[in-house]
Formats: structure tokens, C-alpha cells, sequence
């Protein structure tokens, strides 16, 4: 009873729209580029090393493994109804009568005592006539991998929020860097314009400039570490440690963003587990139209059948005269149940009407995430190489700035302003480079991560024919 379940079909582009940035690739079957393991293409020891504590120690994903075991079982549960049960319930009894109980004039009554050994094996089997049963074991696999696939899905999101964190803590180690460096060239520029105060070149307002400006990006430079221990903090949590007692020595920001395979937009049916999440239970919601639909017609059941033996001498209880059976068949036929019958197999057909529409969506959306990150990388990289000849500019002018302050050209208030526009502009070079590699990290878990084919998605059936709930 009910559809035979076939995936709907969506609207797929044969192409991105978005082109990918210069010197990225696209997917071909034969990519030599690892799979599974994404984040190793940063080429980062210490994100290699989180990313694998993080498999182990992770509460929720520990937690989403333990969910995937209670669908398997409960898949079992339901499967079991295909086989009839069959239960071994012996017994003994031994029962003293009265001499003195009533019985039917003319019997003598005599007191006696009576053994009675059964060991009967007993049967119960609902016989599958319309694939209630089927359908239900259908229902009840596609719901175990729907949990298959939202544990690949926590896993994707896990291995992206480490590497994303673990990316700002560098930048934010990078621009201490890019501070700390500043601060010794402005502590050697308070010390020039000391020097020409006290042969009276300057006045005391460039030593006061001077000072002013080396403790504001000294504050700055201390301010950081607050931002820092926050991303410390996120990555402890995310691998499963207390935040007293994971740390992660400080190191700037060196990666250079990795060329990712992008692959054809119908790779996202077979890559992304939220997609494949969300498939599983479409074809779980199609099954239980069929369960619905089977409860208008009988149920025939085997009951009460029951094969062994019986006696009263243990001695005796194998003899062919000692066996006894019992068989007997039941039926049950619907005949008023007031509209729930009915009103059940429409909720049955608009849930799985809901899960179409859930399936359609997240399709759309595996599309306009990716489409984003292609958007994104490719105007970041524009504008970090064009944000990289302000920072060569600015260092320029710095320099000539420099210059004609110690040749008593330009006053200091030049020099600061020369400073200021090499830090920010620096700053934002180092804060553009973050950009493309936590869009990288984005695109790469729009993809699906890895480049791989889902487990789930392996286990589909191929076909991409609307279901058909008219049965």
C-alpha cells in the first residue's frame, strides 16, 4: 500500500554562476586532492592536531553519535515485526484435590493429588498482507540514516567552526604582530623627536605626539588579548577541554588560501549530509503514506498457536502421546473509526508534502551558500591585492614623511599622520587575508567538505521521479 518512493526532482544548474577565483579548479572524478580530511590543505599542524581532539572529545558530537546507535536499534525494533515471535513458556503444577468436594450424585469422591508438566512453544505473527509492516521497516531505515546524515552534518559544522575559530585566533596573533612592530618604530620615533627637543630642533608637542600615539597602539596591542582568549575559550569548548587548561601558543598568521576543487552543482545532491539528511526523511514521510493506507483493510494475525507437550510423569513428557497443540487465527477488519483513519492518512501525505517542500529548500540553499563563498573569494582576492600596493604606498609615504621631519621640512603632525595610515592600512591587508580563508572554510562546508561523497547518498535510490501519493 501506498507510493513506491522515488526522489523528487529539483531544479539543478548545469553551471555556477559565479565564477571561481583565478587559479582555482574545477572537480573532475579523478581529483588527487584527499579526501575527508579538508582542513590538512592549510597545511597547519596545530589545526591538524585540534581537528582530530576534537573528533574524539567533542560532547556533541558524542552526543550525535549516540543518537545515530538509538536509530539503528529502533530500525531493528521495527524490522523485527517481519518475523513471527516465537516464545518457550513452560510450566509445572501440582495440585491437591478434596475428598470431600461435590461432585455429581453417584461418583465416589476420593482425594488424590494431580501433576500436571507442560512445555508448550508458543507463536504470534501478524501476517503481512498490504506492507503495513514493509512499509514501516521503510520508514524506520530511512530514518536511521537521516541520523547517519545529521551526524556527517554536526561533524562538517564541528570541523568548520574549529578551523574558522583557530583562523581568527591567528589573524588576531597577526595583527598583535603587526602592532607589536609598529610599536618599536614609534618607540624609536618618541626617542628621535626627544633627541631634537633637547637640541631645540622640535618643540615639545612632537614628544608629546609622539608618546600620544605609541600608547595608543600600545593599549591596542594589550586590548587584543581579550578577543584572543575568546577564540582560546570557543576552540577549548569545541575540543572538549576546559578553557583553564587548553591553550594555544601564539603565532601569527602566515596561510595563504588553498585552491579548492568546485566541482558541478548537481555534486551538492550527493555531497552536502543536510541534504541528504533532509532526502531521508522525505522518503521516511513517503513510507508512512503506505502504513496509513494499510490500516483501512484487515489485519489477519496468527494467535494463540501453540505446539509441545503435556503429562503428568516427567518420564512421559517427550512421548508422541504427550503432544498437544493449539492453532488459531484472527482477523480485524475497520469498520467505524469516526474520520481518524481518514484524517491519518491525510496528515501522513501533508508531511511528506512538508518534507518535499524542506528537501527543495535546502537544495536552494546549498546553492546560494556556495554561489556566496565563490562571490566572496573572488572580490577578496581582488581587493586584498589592490589593499597590499596601499600598504607599499603607505610605507612609502611613511618613509619620505620621516625623512623630511628630520630635515626640518615637515612637522611631526606629517609623520603621525603617515604612521597612522601605514597601521591601518596593514591592519586591513592582514584582516582581508583572514576574509578569504574563512570564506575558503564557508565554501568548503557549502561543498559538503572534503570533496566526498555522502555515505547516506550512497544508499539512495537514483531516481528523480515526483513520488506518486494518488495509490
Amino acid at each position: 500500500m501506498g507510493p513506491n518512493y522515488h526522489r523528487p526532482s529539483v531544479e539543478v544548474p548545469s553551471t555556477f554562476r559565479e565564477p571561481p577565483p583565478s587559479g582555482w579548479k574545477a572537480a573532475t572524478p579523478n581529483d588527487a586532492i584527499a579526501k575527508g580530511n579538508w582542513w590538512e590543505v592549510f597545511g597547519d599542524p596545530k589545526l591538524n592536531e585540534l581537528e582530530s581532539q576534537a573528533m574524539v572529545n567533542n560532547p556533541p558530537l558524542q552526543a550525535a553519535m549516540a543518537r545515530v546507535a538509538q536509530a539503528r536499534a529502533q530500525f531493528r525494533i521495527t524490522r523485527a515485526d517481519l518475523y513471527p515471535t516465537v516464545t518457550l513458556d513452560p510450566s509445572a503444577s501440582r495440585e491437591r484435590y478434596s475428598g470431600t468436594r461435590e461432585n455429581p450424585p453417584g461418583f465416589v469422591t476420593t482425594p488424590y493429588t494431580d501433576n500436571t508438566l507442560n512445555l508448550p512453544i508458543d507463536l504470534t505473527y501478524e501476517i503481512d498482507l498490504w506492507g503495513r509492516v514493509r512499509r514501516a521497516v521503510e520508514s524506520a531505515r530511512a530514518q536511521y540514516q537521516a541520523t547517519e546524515a545529521d551526524y556527517e552534518n554536526i561533524l562538517l559544522t564541528l570541523k568548520s567552526d574549529i578551523a574558522q575559530n583557530y583562523l581568527s585566533l591567528r589573524y588576531v596573533d597577526t595583527d598583535r604582530d603587526i602592532l607589536k612592530g609598529n610599536i618599536g618604530l614609534l618607540e624609536k620615533a618618541v626617542n628621535l623627536t626627544q633627541v631634537r627637543h633637547s637640541g631645540g630642533v622640535a618643540s615639545g608637542l612632537d614628544v608629546s605626539e609622539a608618546e600620544t600615539l605609541l600608547a595608543t597602539i600600545q593599549a591596542q596591542y594589550v586590548g587584543l588579548g581579550v578577543q584572543r582568549a575568546q577564540f582560546e575559550h570557543a576552540l577549548a569548548l569545541l575540543v572538549g577541554k576546559p578553557a583553564s587548561e587548553f591553550t594555544v601558543p601564539e603565532n601569527p598568521l602566515v596561510l595563504e588560501p588553498p585552491q579548492i576543487p568546485v566541482g558541478l552543482p548537481s555534486d551538492l545532491l550527493e555531497r552536502r549530509p543536510d541534504i541528504a539528511e533532509s532526502e531521508r526523511l522525505m522518503a521516511s514521510a513517503n513510507a508512512r503514506i503506505g502504513v496509513a493506507r494499510a490500516a483501512f483493510f484487515p489485519s489477519l494475525s496468527l494467535t494463540g498457536t501453540s505446539v509441545g507437550y503435556q503429562t503428568d510423569n516427567i518420564t512421559q513428557l517427550f512421548n508422541l502421546s504427550s503432544a498437544v497443540w493449539t492453532a488459531m487465527a484472527g482477523a480485524s477488519q475497520p469498520l467505524f473509526e469516526g474520520g481518524r483513519l481518514t484524517a491519518n492518512l491525510a496528515r501522513a501525505r501533508a508531511a511528506y508534502d512538508e518534507s518535499v517542500a524542506n528537501y527543495r529548500e535546502q537544495v536552494l540553499t546549498g546553492f546560494k551558500e556556495v554561489e556566496d563563498g565563490l562571490a566572496g573569494l573572488r572580490v577578496l582576492q581582488d581587493q586584498e591585492a589592490t589593499q597590499n600596493q596601499a600598504v607599499a604606498a603607505a610605507q612609502k609615504t611613511a618613509e619620505i614623511s620621516t625623512s623630511r621631519y628630520k630635515e626640518g621640512l615637515a612637522n611631526y603632525l606629517e609623520v603621525i599622520d603617515a604612521q597612522r595610515t601605514v597601521l591601518d592600512n596593514e591592519v586591513l591587508s592582514a584582516q582581508l587575508r583572514e576574509y578569504r580563508l574563512l570564506t575558503t572554510v564557508q565554501l568548503i562546508k557549502a561543498l559538503g567538505g572534503g570533496w566526498q561523497d555522502s555515505k547516506v547518498h550512497a544508499q539512495m535510490q537514483p531516481s528523480a521521479t515526483p513520488a506518486n501519493n494518488s495509490h
